[in-house]
């Protein structure tokens, strides 16, 4: 059995697929899993990390603003194609399976004229423009949101099952997190991040809940993505406080974690449900139809987290970090609140369809 993933882009479309994987090798060990992504984004360095198959080939997304980079565009979706082509025929996958974003759209559409198995899982609530237009064209499409639906073609086969989340993110303690990151398992911690590449509106406030952090003795793993470290990193050299580019143990991050700051990705808000983390969202106010803003609604509307808009950060952000860090049991009930919203299963219910498919 050989399944062939296509993700990524952002760790929100790689790490889904990379839970699928380990749970297709828990079902079945002699399945042979390979991915496909490109060498300039996250799944060039995690991908070979992990000890899985990694292939490459020439795409990149299509910028809705106006840059040279498009003028390439047409010619990367050809040669792409033309890779996809040869790259099935050399693999010879049983399943294809994308994971959303522009880097799975070439193979999954030549997998799906080479009549293959073909499925797309879709995280967000509102479905990437990959997904859109592959909706009919793949066999099975698997959501997150019950809401996706509206905005996928009245043919698409759609199933909601949930994100997939790794089981690794459970298996790491609090006492293996902090050491990892060099600190206390006593003290509180905060965990603030924006995603793989970071997020310029929490990083210009974190100075300020670094201050707080310092002056009420709990700790903060700030992970600011590459643009931003160098300025940010420069701030000071205190114990307390570790500021990173990047975190690639994110388990460990979430494990040390009493509170979490965030985007609203999908993907992380499957994670913080599966391991029942409070958390400060902060939704990205340029995604598509708005749709981080809808993914935190439904942790906000269940007591499970707290938004904060971009434009409030400023004013909002050290108050509302300061009240959970001190608060224990509002702490303990917007955990247990996440927790209910979580499918820790997802993941291993895909992999067994996957399977299913491909025999």
């Amino acid at each position: 059995m050989n399944i062939l993933f296509a993700g990524g882009g952002t760790g929100g479309h790689l790490y889904p697929a990379i839970a699928i994987a380990e749970e297709i090798l828990k079902q079945d060990p002699k399945a042979a899993v390979a991915f496909v992504g490109t060498k300039q984004k996250i799944e060039a360095r995690v991908v070979p990390q992990k000890g899985y198959q990694f292939h490459t080939i020439w795409i990149s997304g299509f910028s809705r603003r106006v840059r040279l980079n498009n003028i390439l565009f047409p010619l990367k979706v050809l040669v792409s194609l033309i890779q996809s082509f040869f790259l099935i025929q050399r693999v010879k996958p049983n399943v294809v399976v994308g994971t959303g974003g522009y880097v799975c759209g070439p193979i999954l559409y030549v997998a799906s004229m080479m009549k293959l198995p073909t499925v797309v899982h879709e995280s967000n609530s509102y479905p990437g423009v990959t997904t859109r237009l592959l909706a009919s064209r793949v066999q099975k499409v698997f959501t997150q949101f019950e809401v996706t639906k509206k905005w996928l073609s009245p043919d698409a086969n759609i199933e909601v099952v949930g994100n997939p989340t790794r089981a690794e993110l459970s298996k790491t303690t609090r006492d293996e997190g902090c050491a990892f990151f060099g600190l206390s398992s006593v003290k509180k911690t905060l965990f603030a991040f924006g995603g793989s590449l970071g997020a310029s509106s929490i990083n210009k406030v974190m100075p300020a809940v670094i201050d707080d952090a310092i002056a009420k003795d709990y700790q903060v793993i700030w992970q600011t993505g590459e643009t931003e470290w160098q300025s940010a990193s420069s701030i000071l050299q205190h114990p307390n406080i570790k500021i990173m580019k990047y975190v690639d143990r994110m388990d460990c991050g979430y494990a040390a974690a009493n509170v979490i700051v965030s985007r609203s990705g999908a993907t992380t808000l499957a994670e913080l449900t599966r391991l029942g983390k409070p958390a400060v969202l902060v939704p990205y106010p340029y995604a598509a139809a708005n749709h981080q803003e809808l993914n935190a609604n439904t942790m906000v509307e269940s007591g499970a987290a707290v938004m904060i808009k971009d434009a409030e950060l400023q004013e909002r952000l050290l108050i509302t970090v300061r009240r959970l860090m001190e608060n224990e049991s509002e702490r303990a009930q917007m955990s247990e609140r996440s927790l209910l919203l979580g499918k820790p299963d997802a993941a291993a219910v895909i992999a067994e369809k996957i399977l299913k498919m491909g025999r």
